[in-house]
């Protein structure tokens, strides 16, 4: 279960990356679809923006889910502060998924969301750090682990 934990937090890390990765990438389409003479309005067609798409996708299905999986193994793992910080995590996410509604709203709100990013993706990593990767052979740390 701690392998799980680990793994679950740092997918959830990753996720955060390639979420980052894709808003610029469709910030940068929007962009050369612009200079190329298109037009963004209030219908635009954000499904043939492969940035936009992967950002939707991951930020309302995998990350959501990989940080309530991250959670649920939490539990299972019975170890002092695992619950706490997968629960930060979550919590984060959550709110990560309100501000983009705020955003939408008031334009201020994309910027809490940007820097919510942040957090969850520093969450995620000091979650993924409470069982260090034991060795084959390290017993030293075998026995830290365990304890």
């Amino acid at each position: 279960m701690r392998t799980t934990y680990r793994v679950l937090a740092h997918l959830v890390a990753l996720g955060v990356a390639i979420q980052a990765a894709s808003v610029a990438l469709g910030f940068f389409f929007i962009i050369h679809e612009v200079e190329d003479g298109g037009v963004v309005s209030a219908g635009y067609d954000y499904e043939s923006n492969l940035g936009i798409m992967v950002h939707r996708f991951g930020g309302l299905g995998l990350v959501p889910l990989a940080a309530i999986a991250l959670f649920v193994v939490a539990f299972r793992t019975r170890t002092p502060g695992a619950v706490a910080r997968a629960g930060t995590v979550f919590g984060l996410v959550l709110l990560q998924i309100a501000l983009v509604f705020l955003a939408f709203t008031v334009a201020w709100g994309g910027a809490l969301h940007g820097v919510n990013a942040l957090a969850v993706l520093l969450s995620a990593i000091w979650a993924g750090r409470l069982f260090p990767r034991v060795r084959q052979g390290d017993e030293s740390v075998r026995a830290t682990v365990a304890a």
